[in-house]
């Protein structure tokens, strides 16, 4: 203990000599202070870089160590998100994400998941298939999906907490109509459905699709960050919510905010043009079958190996809806069916395709 005294006493002593002497020399002093400054230049880059490391990092397979990858805070890319808790995304869902990652090569394609929790390691094969997949390809980036954290500082913050999920009839829906909004008020790019399968590559631009002559959907829609369309359907959202409605926070109000935003009820003589900055393109971009006949995509023997009429007829179209919820749960076959769902598994989504049973 007295020899910690005395250690400290000498280092006292020591500190208040080169005090002293720096003060009665001031070229010494010049010098130290240039070393001072270079030392907190140093520092400051290095915090930058630290900085930056931290805003890529994205959590992935060994046990969530993480590895520079692009997020949505710093690189705007395809966004895909699931609402429920499922762990083991369909082959729908699959496809659609996996086409629009080949697509579109040097775009990062984000998929959020509720029940995900940050770490690919965690869902191995068998007992998960799509998460390992998916997550093989280099610009697949998957994320949590927390609608609390999502919707803070939007104005569906005090909506969510209000509202009681066991009394909406539509809730999953609902839900991500909310998240959609949420996702591309705060990140900007390009948002699509689970079960739109993309035949083109997409570009970055302000976008709403029509799904038919006299209504808007909001399955496939793009939009710079913080652009007042979002931002006037995330109130509109909450001000006219009516959760029993089929659509309300979805399609129509996509549909009715347009309408606000060009000031015309026909909506039919805007198609392929621009409307004060927002391009609304037509049906035939993303809903080239409208949902009464969504029967068609699975339809069997619609083709053969040497036909090109399916290229012919989808040659306008960047990524076909092929209205899951209308089929829902309902076991439908894939493989050797020589339907048209088949023919885009097979050709834009081969890695899902090939999991497939027959």
């Amino acid at each position: 203990m007295k020899k910690c005294q005395i250690f400290s006493l000498f280092s006292l002593t020591l500190v208040l000599t080169i005090i002293v002497y720096l003060v009665l020399n001031p070229s010494l002093n010049k010098i130290l202070l240039r070393l001072n400054e270079f030392t907190i230049i140093l520092a400051n880059y290095s915090a930058k870089l630290t900085s930056s490391d931290q805003m890529s990092d994205q959590v992935t397979s060994e046990n969530t160590a993480t590895v520079r990858r692009p997020h949505p805070t710093t690189e705007p890319g395809i966004m895909f998100l699931q609402s429920s808790s499922e762990l083991n995304p369909s082959p729908l869902v699959m496809c659609s994400i996996e086409s629009a990652a080949r697509l579109n090569p040097n775009k990062p394609v984000y998929f959020f998941m509720k029940a995900f929790n940050g770490s690919v390691s965690t869902y191995r094969e068998p007992e998960y298939r799509g998460i390992p997949l998916l997550s093989s390809f280099k610009n697949v980036v998957i994320l949590p999906l927390n609608p609390k954290e999502l919707f803070s500082d939007t104005p569906l913050a005090g909506w969510y907490e209000k509202v009681d999920p066991s009394k909406e009839r539509h809730w999953l829906h609902v839900l991500a109509d909310g998240c959609r909004l949420a996702l591309l008020w705060k990140y900007g790019g390009i948002y699509l459905d689970t079960d739109i399968i993309s035949l083109k590559p997409l570009d970055f631009r302000n976008f709403i699709c029509a799904e038919s002559e006299h209504s808007a959907n909001n399955a496939a829609l793009g939009f710079n960050r913080s652009h007042s369309f979002i931002e006037s359907c995330l109130r509109d959202f909450v001000e006219k919510y009516i959760g029993g409605v089929w659509g309300q926070q979805g399609p129509r109000l996509i549909t009715r905010m347009l309408k606000k935003w060009s000031g015309t009820d026909n909506l039919q003589n805007l198609f392929n043009k621009d409307c004060n900055g927002i391009v609304y393109l037509s049906n035939n971009w993303f809903y080239p079958i409208p949902y009464s006949n969504w029967g068609r995509y699975f339809q069997k023997n619609t083709w053969n190996k040497t036909s090109n009429e399916i290229e012919k007829e989808f040659s306008k179209t960047s990524g076909v809806h092929v209205w899951h919820y209308m089929f829902g749960n309902k076991k439908v076959q894939i493989k050797e069916s020589q339907s048209l769902i088949e023919y885009f598994f097979s050709n834009y989504c081969p890695s899902t395709y090939e999991t497939i049973p027959k």
